[in-house]
Order: structure tokens, then sequence, then C-alpha cells
């Protein structure tokens, strides 16, 4: 199996040796110009959360650039706190809002209340559909191919113990999409001849509290058969090290970590620590903060959706160390000059 390149994203097939000169511009070229004098509100499924945190950074500093008033709220990991949130983005009766990082389904009913307040939404992670018309009212869905995200992850699980791994999965069943990035997990380790120990429904919102007693429960249950440990967002892993130094394993020898998503500061961390992480696969979380900005301001003048996918990159601790201090994976492309241009500023 061939290695999966850590910069370019899902293309190349072969490990950078260098860090790659400035790479062209895939996304838009042309759209409208800035609204002048919005006003935005995003709404977060929960600040805790890597991904979520990493895109509304972008969005607050590509609302900047446009020049926008842009307000968060936090939804703090709970349905009602989500419900609540976007009851309150429309009280403020922002000109658009922006769904960051939670299933639109889960709101139905509040969302269509935002659909019948005629108020432009664009989401991060809203469902499975990625791209234009997304479900619930939503012009764009921004996200990477989530079930591209999992099989290189999935991938780099068989080729790091060969055919003979034993991997638990977890997955949290509210969000539809991290259901199916679960699904794909173990139908590509199994069709390759893994083993999948067991497929762990947790909640993210409650991994502080359940990642460690799970370990402790898991490495008991299956001990050194259990080889690798996938999941569908970085935040469980920020919780399982410490139950399995408890164990008295040490990083390489316990159960290998890798995420299928989104690439969290904390997890860049361990990676490159080897804190009992062994990779993540990134999204471009700043660059997709200014993609909703874009498909937003695109939204409220009524034009058509960019219809932009951003690429995934498989972050390995060889990765990591070409890219010196930085912990996020901001793809070395002038995605900022190239809104900029858009935008006309």
């Amino acid at each position: 199996m061939q290695k999966r390149t850590f910069l370019a994203g899902l293309m190349a097939t072969t490990m950078m040796t260098t860090v790659p000169a400035l790479a062209e511009w895939d996304g838009p070229t042309s759209g409208p110009a800035a609204a002048e004098g919005k006003s935005i509100v995003v709404v977060a499924g929960d600040l805790k959360n890597g991904g979520i945190l990493g895109v509304t950074t972008g969005v607050e500093e590509a609302a900047e650039k446009i020049g926008w008033e842009v307000r968060v709220l936090d939804g703090a990991g709970s349905i009602q706190g989500r419900t609540a949130a976007i009851g309150q983005a429309l009280a403020l009766k922002a000109d658009g809002i922006i769904i960051n990082g939670f299933d639109a389904v889960e709101q139905q009913a509040a969302l269509e209340g935002v659909v019948d307040a005629g108020v432009p939404m664009v989401a991060w992670h809203s469902g499975p559909k990625i791209g234009c018309d997304a479900p619930g009212g939503i012009f764009a869905n921004v996200s990477t191919d989530a079930m591209t995200v999992s099989e290189v992850a999935a991938e780099w699980a068989l080729e790091d113990g060969g055919k003979d791994i034993g991997v638990v999965i977890f997955t949290d069943s509210t969000y539809q999409i991290a259901i199916d990035k679960a699904d794909r997990l173990k139908e590509t380790v199994e069709a390759a001849g893994g083993t999948v120990l067991e497929y762990v429904d947790t909640p993210i919102a409650d991994t502080s509290t359940r990642m460690g007693p799970l370990t402790t429960s898991l490495l008991q249950k299956y001990g050194e058969s259990w080889t690798h440990a996938l999941a569908i967002n970085d935040l469980y892993f920020d919780f399982m090290g410490p139950s399995l130094a408890a164990a008295g394993l040490s990083p390489d020898a316990g159960p290998q970590a890798g995420s299928a998503g989104d690439g969290s500061e904390a997890a860049f961390q361990r990676i490159r620590s080897n804190g009992y992480q062994a990779i993540t696969v990134a999204e471009p979380l700043n660059l997709q903060g200014w993609q909703l900005v874009d498909e937003l301001n695109r939204a409220i003048q009524g034009e058509a959706c960019s219809g932009y996918v951003t690429s995934p990159a498989l972050v390995t601790p060889e990765g990591l160390a070409k890219l010196g201090d930085s912990n996020a994976f901001d793809p070395d492309i002038p995605y900022r000059g190239a809104y900029a241009d858009i935008w006309g500023k």
C-alpha cells in the first residue's frame, strides 16, 4: 500500500521529503464583491472541539478582511444549547448564520425557523451531503470528503499493523456523519482482512468523563489483541492517554491511535511529542472558515454556491517535523489573497 503525502493533500501517493513551494489555488476565482456592512453569527456546536474552534478562527479572520461583524455563540456540546444558540442568532437579526459542527437533522425545527425568517445559512459538517443545497435549507455545507478521510485513516492502520490488526472504533450516533465515517472505517479495515474488535458509540461531548474508564475496560477485555484505535474525531484521544499510561503502556507499546478528522491543535501536539496519538487526517480548518464567509457572501447576494471541496491531509510525525512549531494544517496555497481578490478587498 502506498503512503499518502502529508502536505499535498490526498492526490499524491509518495511521502514528501521537503516542504513544497506555494501551490496553485484550486478554489473559486470569481464571485460577487463583498456585501457591505453585514453582521453574521457563528453557531458553534461545541468550542471545546478543536475542529469547530479552528473553523471559527478562520471565519473571524475572513470576516475582518471582508469587513463584516461576527458574533460567536457556543452550543456547549448539548442539543438544547445548540437550539438556544440558533434562537439567539435569530433574535440578533443576523444577516447570515454559519452552522458550525453539528447535524442539521438534529436541529431541523430550529433551522426551519431560520429558513422562514429568510436568513441565509451556510454550514461546516452539517451532514453527509457536501457542497451546494445541503438539507435543512443550508446554502452550502463546507467539508472535505468524509468517506475519503475515513479510508485514509483506516489505510494508515492497515499499513502500520498489517492484516492482523485488532481495531476499536469510536463514534457518536448523535451525528449521521459520524455514523457514516465509522461505518467506512469498519468496512475498509474488514475488507483488507483486519479485525474490528468493537464499535464503540459514545458521545463526543462526554469524552472527558467516559474515555478514561472505557479505555481501561477495553484494555482488560482485549489486552494485546487491541492494536489500533480509530475515532471519528481527535477529541476522543484527548482523554485516552492517561489510562494507557496508568496501565503501564508506553506510546509505542499501547494501541496506536489514529483519527479520521479534524486535525486539532491538541492532536498535533500529541503526534509531535509521541503522546499516545500516531496520526490524524486533518482538514484545512482556517481555509474552510474563509470559504464559509465566501459562500455566505454569495448566499446573501443571491449568487450561486461555489461548489469548492477542500482536500484533507494525513498528518504524521515526519510531516509535522517539516512544519517547525506549527500545530495546524494550513495548506501552503494563496487562499487568503484569492478570496480577497474576489471580494475586492
